[in-house]
């Protein structure tokens, strides 16, 4: 049993396919399958199996799969303490978040020149929200969401950070009847046609929990996950949408108003994900903060009456 043979097989868990880890690795799958089949020799238990098409962890793997989490944990905290973190400061953060985030957190990250922050690379990954942890094996840092109700992040697979509690709100035209409201319950507005985001993402789970509030199905006119476009199709009117309250205050126009929604806790939280070992790196560390205050400013710069409707 070799460490890179763990490795792999941590990789294997958390990318979910041989092929794409050989993608990850920049090496051929059929690699990748012979360093898994001499680690699968030195145990007595299968690590991995069929389901369907694709290879999964067995629960013996995730357990092998979880100590070469913590192994390399451990031998980045020895890194750490042996090197002045000169050299890992030249290496760029990659960081990758959901549309929103990135159009309201990315820019302003590069402008905070009082920092002294390693040279960052951004991505956008239009994702669902089981589909985030996975990114933490491409990425140095991953901005993602999830709804409040549902499982937890897998502790063995990344560490948390947690940003900010954002709420979803009705989004309708400011001469839109309902817009007198402060705020609106599901029996208000479960009868409205709708834009919201394809099954799967926030916007629509939202929906999902009025609708069963109201004890109504509603109507969906569009599936638009870009939110600009949800914020355009609102003002065209005929139609409500559900969109967050901090990260999509640029693609709000003017004649578009948000409402918050009376006696639902809708929302996200919002979360960095990355893998443990990163986090002993100073230079992923100071990267991790400078998120964390570029969030705390667009929450705390949120005008007073979207948060109180």
């Amino acid at each position: 049993m070799e460490l890179h043979q763990l490795q792999l097989l941590r990789e294997l868990g958390d990318l979910g396919s041989v092929n794409a880890v050989a993608r990850e690795k920049f090496v051929s799958p059929s690699a990748i399958s012979q360093h898994l089949t001499q680690l699968q020799r030195s145990v007595d238990v299968p690590l991995t199996r069929k389901e369907g098409r694709a290879l999964v962890l067995t629960s013996e793997g995730r357990i092998l799969a979880d100590a070469s989490a913590e192994i390399a944990a451990v031998l980045a905290r020895a890194r750490g303490d042996i090197s002045d973190g000169s050299a890992a400061r030249t290496n760029p953060v990659r960081v990758a978040g959901f549309h929103s985030i990135g159009q309201t957190v990315f820019a302003p990250l590069l402008t905070q020149t009082e920092r002294d922050l390693p040279e960052l690379h951004f991505f956008d990954e239009d994702v669902s929200q089981q589909q985030f942890p996975a990114l933490a094996a491409r990425y140095d840092l991953v901005l993602a969401h999830r709804m409040r109700h549902t499982s937890p992040w897998p502790e063995g697979q990344v560490a948390v950070v947690p940003l900010a509690f954002e709420p979803l709100d009705i989004a309708l035209r400011t001469d839109h009847e309902l817009a007198r409201c402060e705020s609106l319950d599901a029996d208000q507005v479960i009868a409205e046609p709708w834009v919201v985001s394809r099954s799967g993402y926030s916007p629509d789970d939202v929906l999902q929990t009025i609708a069963a509030t109201a004890g109504q199905a509603p109507t969906v006119r569009h599936r638009v996950n870009d939110y600009a476009t949800v914020a355009a199709l609102v003002q065209a009117g005929g139609c409500l949408g559900i969109l967050p309250r901090y990260t999509t205050r640029h693609a709000i126009p003017e004649t578009v108003t948000l409402r918050p929604i009376r006696g639902l806790t809708a929302g996200r939280q919002i979360d960095l994900l990355v893998r443990a070992e990163h986090l002993h790196r100073s230079s992923i560390r100071d990267v991790v903060e400078a998120i964390r205050e570029t969030v705390r400013r667009i929450v705390a710069a949120a005008p007073p009456s979207d948060a109180a409707g």
